[in-house]
């Protein structure tokens, strides 16, 4: 007569639900889920607030490079205008006249051009800062996503394991995810 034993792992017990493992269970599901789904959402503006920083920094580069076009125009205007300087020395006359009517122009002209010049180094800044302002965002919005997923292993851990700490660690992880994205939800 021979006996047979069965002997089972834990985690066949809480497959088959021994202990109240089936409500353990179902909580640690629920809150994976919760977290997940929350997880999402931040993940979402993570991504909305990269690509905002991108294009803020793509249009700070485009009118970078129009303010500096506008500078080598100004200085472009004011070689016409040094050249025309020294003809008013070297020469006499008619010439003499026209090209001081040259100055005065190189000179109405240079002002309007160094106004334009200011404003789209100006706009290049604004554009700038919206970026680094976009990327700080962005950077809360990660890392809360970073410690949601986190949460979620966490959470596997703890229904394979069964110990009610990691429970708990689990949670803490999950805060700190929200505490992020309410930081970044409020541009802090």
């Amino acid at each position: 007569m021979s006996e047979e034993f069965e002997v089972k792992g834990p985690h066949e017990e809480v497959l088959e639900g021994g202990e109240g493992g089936q409500s353990f269970n179902n909580r640690i599901a629920v809150m994976t889920a919760i977290m997940a789904t929350i997880g999402a959402l931040i993940s979402y503006e993570a991504s909305v607030t990269l690509g905002e920083a991108i294009l803020s920094k793509n249009e700070a580069a485009i009118k970078k490079t129009e303010a500096s076009d506008q500078w080598n125009f100004y200085q472009a205007k004011s070689n016409k205008q040094n050249l025309a300087e020294l003809a008013t020395k070297l020469t006499a006359g008619k010439d003499k006249e026209d090209k001081k009517i040259d100055i005065a122009r190189y000179t109405t002209e240079k002002i309007e051009i160094k106004k334009k010049a200011e404003a789209t180094e100006k706009l290049s800044r604004e554009a700038d800062e919206r970026s680094e302002k976009y990327m700080h965002s962005h950077h809360r919005w990660a890392t809360g996503v970073t410690m949601l997923q986190i949460a979620i292993s966490l959470a596997a851990i703890t229904i394979l394991t069964r110990k009610n700490w990691l429970e708990y660690v689990s949670l803490t992880c999950a805060g700190i995810g929200l505490v992020f994205g309410v930081l970044a939800w409020f541009g802090i």
